[in-house]
This record gives structure tokens, sequence and C-alpha cells, in this order.
């Protein structure tokens, strides 16, 4: 069984992730775009807009300033000129998948169909015909939000006391329809969901794709994965998509069998980590990136931990008082390392992006790093269209950043 240091896997996975490929020398453009998508192969979506939304930082973090519209484009606003690149589906969680990924996901969408279905019929039993008057509304009015779909549909229907996050009936019925795969994202308005007929997003060669079967599925799906690890255990490549775990075990046993992963011993892991046939360990990794915690490299804290000996948890939902490094928290990772963590927040309205607090990562040089830091914040404030970056008081890495910017 080949053998790899701590040092020589986290290349690995740095170089799967895209951080050893150069930035742009000039502005990033839909080719650059899809060579990050052929690296992370998804964008988590989420709604927290305090510093950027979600799917747009990995970008950034890999090609610098760029022009957000190459994402928007892609995925809702395709022309006959640049067709749809990404389509929105539950893959890691809500997320921009590519279009031609969609077939791998009809196993999940017959799951959400009899996981349920109880529940939908609790609400035709309610509200007799609801399903089919949603379907035949987004038809007619489509791209439309759930809240202007019921009042499309008069009025009429009951609103839910609780279950399913309090939504109305409508909202519960048009996420089954997403989820089930006849509705999905048209386009957003903001950050709201508007929905459509899948038939009217997706081209039809997708949707006439020859069914997949589920463990074909996994199987397609666990490369994928293992194409964006570049080097991980089995826990680590079943979360990427949230496969079940015999599933993935079977996949990844299926994988090794073909060649397509090698088993490897990594020097200071404790379970078995495999390797992408296709995956390079560069000598070096070089270059700054600020990563938010919804980036792909870091989203699984426990893999974080192992690959960079890095305690990573984000405390969006912690109270204030007992938040230990601030509500939404990057990681800097330089030449390889994650050398630091800083508490940022855009104020749009002033024109600042705040940095409330920023803390140096043990045995790290802190004026090399406070340098590098600063840099990155500016270039991240230019590609928001902010003025200042301003310093708060939080953090031993504070006195140092300040003095750099």
């Amino acid at each position: 069984m080949l053998e790899m240091t701590a040092a020589a896997a986290r290349r690995t996975a740095l170089a799967a992730q895209g951080f050893a490929d150069p930035r742009p020398s000039g502005p990033p453009t839909r080719r650059h775009l899809q060579r990050v998508l052929d690296r992370v192969q998804l964008l988590q979506l989420d709604s927290v807009n305090v510093a950027v939304r979600a799917h747009y930082m990995p970008l950034f973090a890999r090609l610098g300033g760029y022009d957000q519209s190459l994402v928007d484009d892609a995925a809702w606003a395709p022309t006959a000129r640049r067709p749809r690149l990404l389509v929105e589906y539950w893959a890691h969680e809500a997320s921009l998948i590519p279009v031609a990924d969609w077939p791998l996901f009809r196993w999940r969408m017959a799951r959400y169909e009899s996981r349920y279905a109880r529940h939908i019929t609790r609400i035709a039993q309610k509200s007799p015909g609801l399903v089919d008057d949603v379907l035949a509304t987004v038809k007619e009015l489509g791209p439309i939000g759930a809240g202007t779909l019921e009042a499309a549909l008069g009025g009429a229907v009951p609103r839910a006391k609780g279950g399913w996050w309090n939504r109305s009936d409508v909202k519960h019925v048009c996420e089954w329809l997403f989820a089930v795969g006849q509705l999905t994202t048209g386009t957003r308005r903001g950050f709201q969901r508007l929905y459509d007929l899948a038939e009217r997003v997706l081209p039809p060669e997708v949707l006439a794709a020859p069914p997949v079967s589920d463990e074909e599925s996994a199987r397609q799906l666990t490369l994928r994965a293992a194409a964006a690890h570049g080097i991980a255990t089995e826990k680590d490549l079943r979360d990427y998509y949230r496969l079940e775990p015999a599933r993935s075990h079977q996949a990844v046993a299926e994988l090794v069998d073909a060649g397509l992963l090698e088993p490897v011993s990594v020097s200071g892991w404790r379970h078995q980590a495999y390797r992408h046939a296709d995956a390079r360990t560069p000598r070096k990794i070089t270059g700054r990136a600020l990563l938010c915690p919804f980036d792909p490299l870091i989203w699984e804290r426990d893999r974080t931990e192992r690959l960079f000996d890095f305690h990573y948890r984000i405390e969006i939902y912690v109270p204030e008082p007992k938040r230990v490094h601030g509500y939404y928290v990057f990681p800097f990772l330089l030449d390889g390392e994650l050398v630091a963590r800083v508490d940022v927040k855009a104020d749009r309205a002033a024109g600042i992006l705040r940095v409330p607090g920023a803390f140096l990562e043990p045995g790290q040089d802190g004026s090399r790093v406070s340098a590098e830091l600063a840099a990155e914040l500016r270039v991240m404030a230019d590609w928001l269209g902010l003025d200042i970056v301003q310093v708060g008081g939080r953090g031993d890495l504070v006195p140092a950043l300040g003095t750099a910017l």
C-alpha cells in the first residue's frame, strides 16, 4: 500500500481543490469558472449574507476578484450563446451542480418522493388538487416565488400552524416538487427562489438521459467526490454528496477494484485513505485565499482538522458572549497552511469591509501573515465594491493587521 506523509496528503487535497493553479492574470472568464467547477464539482448555497453569499466565495478564493454575473448567468440567466451550466438541487446541502449531473440524483428524488409521501398526502386531503394546481400555475406564470404563487391560487390555501418550518402548504408542496425533480429553480430574485418546471430549465438531452442505476449513481458521485478531494477517507467521500453509508462503502470498493481509487496509508490518519488515480501531489503550494465557512475545502470539519491541524467551528448559532472567534469567520490559507482566522462583515451601506476580529494560529509569523492577509482583504473589498477595510479590536493579530492596512 502506498504510504504518504500528512504534508503530502495536504498538498494533494489542495491541488485537487484548485489551489495549486495560479490565479488568472486578467479578468476571470467563463472558462476560468468552468475550470473551478471541474475541480470542486459543486457550490453550496446558504442564505447568510453577512459578508458575501456562500456560492460566490469559493470562486473568489481560487480566482481572485471576478464578476459575480459569471455565476449568476451560469445558474440563473442562461442565453443561447451562454447556456446554463448549473442547476440547483440537494447535493452536499442545497447546491449548484453541473446540469449534466442531474440524472445522477434521480435516486435521491425517488427517496424524497417516498419519504414525504405521507405528509403530502395529508396536505392533499386537506387541500384537494393543490399539487396539480401548483404545477399548473407554475407552468402558466413561472418562474414564480412561493408567496406570489400562493396569491395566484386565490389565498384559499390554509397556512400550516407547525411542522416543516411553519411554511404554508403551498411552500411545502413547492419544496416537495423541487425535491422530487418536477420543479427546480428557474431563476432567483435577490436570494428568493423562483420555481419553474424542470422541463423548462434543463436541456432536453439531460431530461431524456437514460436511467442511471442507484449503484452507478453512487459510483459516479463517489468518483466526483474523490476528484474534488484528491485524497480522502471513505467518510470524507460519502459526506461530499451525503450518500448512505452502505452504498458509499460499496462504491468505494468497486472503484478500488476498477483502479480508479488507490488505497493509501497517511501518517497520522486513523482511517484508511483513498487517492484518486489522477490526483497530483505538488512539491509545494503557494498563494493565499480567504475561505468562507462553506468552502468545499473545509466544510467537513473533521477533515479540516486532519489536514491542517485546524479546529474550526462556525459560530453563527452561538450566543455572542460565548463566541470564541466571531460570527462569520474565514480561515486564511497561505502557502498551503491555515495560518489565521478572521471575522468578516461587509457593511455595504457604509462602504466598509469590517474585520471585528483577527487571530493568528500558533507558531505562525504574525508580520508575514498580517501583510498577506491585509493584501487579500483589500482584494476582497475591491471585489465587493467596498472602499475601506476597517479592523476591530478582537484577536491577537489585530495590531499587526491594522499596521499592515
